[in-house]
């Protein structure tokens, strides 16, 4: 019981549990840019169900990341965006662009020694 207690206060498994899904990253990262309408999300995610997408966003909303506004309109339009504690988030995904980037790079220039 206490690697448990241990890992529940590890600061890397706490940002897990919020952002440690397949797509909750993608989803902080399109948001990182600005305010997303539904469907501008799910062309972003083609890979991502609609009903999972909803999901994501719910529970993103629910962990206080993600804000969501409902607009009173026929038909009606839904808004998303991140919250204050979602944006403090926006470095870490800056970081994992820069990273991904270079491995890119390196996997590319690799490929180009090789042929």
């Amino acid at each position: 019981m206490e690697g448990i207690d241990k890992m529940a206060d590890c600061p890397v498994t706490q940002t897990l549990e919020l952002i440690g899904t397949k797509w909750k990253p993608l989803i902080l990262y399109y948001l990182s840019f600005g305010t997303k309408r539904f469907g501008e999300l799910a062309v972003r995610l083609p890979n991502i169900s609609r009903k999972v997408l909803t999901e994501q966003l719910r529970q993103l909303e629910q962990d206080e990341l993600v804000s969501r506004k409902q607009y009173k309109e026929i038909p009606p339009r839904v808004e998303y965006s991140l919250t204050e504690l979602g944006h403090s988030l926006s470095p870490v995904f800056k970081e994992m662009e820069i990273w991904g980037r270079e491995r890119l790079q390196r996997k590319k220039d690799t490929v180009e020694v090789q042929s």
